[in-house]
């Protein structure tokens, strides 16, 4: 029967978040009910909050999840009760047209658990990104779950459901760093850092941080940058030619999202190099660049959505790196708390104080 449990909501768009009692119902066909452990609050949560994601309120918000099977539905074989299990909001549907090309991450018809959860009410919740977990059960797709190593702890590991992907998948899937080439990644934030980490892992042999704040510079430093970029201070370009011998960058990766810092990563790459944006612009910003520059500096000019990943392919390797100590996940975590401190958490983040603020559900191991 449909259970009660606590979750994070956004009632009204600058509202402030509440914590109140939803209603997850049985899981339907091809359905899952996940004990959420652990859940990142992510820049696209304060989104929905502020109404940049669409008017669907009330929301219930919470995407960056890990947790355990509880229940599943009729027709699920991904998964059986007990596993542990890292959510995401692209299930692939396997019959697309980019699906049967064998592109299964640029699938074009991704899908969510059909029945909505709903307030005590009966009034439906339109959940994060297909997900909301900042929640202790949710109502998933069974694709949204992807079975993993249970030697990463749920704070480490949910985070792969949305930022930390998004940033190692822009290096390494969308940007294509190997060894040897030279990045940018401006924006050193949670998904800036984490194309830093990408650029690392593929063998980069120059990685350039750049950002404003040089508290954010230090933890790309320590995360793997080998150069940092005060760009409040320094022509970001000139300075990222002089550290490439004149040229420019491989690969520039912009994490920030916004027409300035896109034109910097434009300017920044050497010829033939590679543009990647996976910073989330808002509606209204638009750029503009001679055409004649685009012609003739070649290249690409990527978008990169979630970090063009594959979850069933990317999640397992990923926490097998972690677990095996040949990345540490954890250096994204900079703080765990409770289910109802979302609102500070939001502060924090805009603060800048944090790469992520980690929900811990009740009963979560630590």
């Amino acid at each position: 029967m449909p259970t009660e449990v606590q979750g994070v909501i956004a009632r009204s768009k600058d509202a402030p978040v509440e914590l109140t009692t939803i209603v997850v119902p049985d899981p339907g066909p091809g359905e899952v009910v996940v004990d959420v452990q652990a859940c990142g609050v992510c820049h696209t949560d304060l989104h929905y909050r502020q109404g940049g994601i669409n008017d669907e309120f009330p929301f219930l918000l919470g995407h960056e999840a890990a947790g355990v099977v509880s229940e599943v539905g009729e027709g699920v074989t991904e998964v059986e009760v007990g596993d542990y299990v890292v959510l995401n909001w692209r299930a692939v549907c396997g019959q697309c047209r980019a699906c049967r090309r064998g592109r299964p991450w640029y699938c074009f018809d991704t899908h969510n658990a059909r029945q909505k959860m709903t307030l005590t009410d009966g009034t439906e919740l339109t959940p994060a990104l297909g997900i909301g977990a900042f929640a202790e059960k949710t109502l998933v797709a069974q694709g949204q779950c992807t079975k993993v190593d249970r030697g990463a702890a749920p704070e480490v590991a949910g985070l792969l459901g949305c930022g930390v992907m998004a940033g190692i998948g822009a290096a390494i899937n969308t940007g294509g760093v190997t060894r040897g080439d030279t990045v940018a990644v401006f924006g050193c934030g949670g998904v800036g850092d984490a194309a830093v980490l990408g650029a690392r892992l593929a063998g980069a042999s120059t990685i350039i941080g750049v950002d404003i704040d040089d508290r954010k510079l230090r933890v790309a430093e320590g995360i793997g940058a080998t150069h940092t970029v005060n760009s409040h201070q320094t022509d970001p370009v000139a300075a990222i030619q002089e550290l490439t011998g004149g040229f420019g960058v491989d690969v520039a990766i912009e994490a920030v999202g916004r027409p300035e810092t896109y034109r910097q990563a434009f300017y920044a790459r050497d010829l033939a190099g590679t543009v990647v944006l996976v910073g989330v612009p808002t509606p209204d910003m638009e750029i503009t660049l001679p055409l004649l520059d685009v012609f003739g500096r070649g290249g690409a000019l990527k978008s990169s959505w979630y970090g063009d990943c594959l979850p069933s392919r990317d999640f397992p390797m990923l926490i097998g790196l972690h677990v095996q100590g040949r990345i540490d996940l954890s250096a994204f975590v900079t703080e765990k708390i409770g289910i109802g401190d979302v609102e500070t958490a939001f502060d924090k983040m805009h603060a800048g104080d944090v790469l992520r603020s980690v929900v811990m559900i009740e009963g979560a191991r630590a």
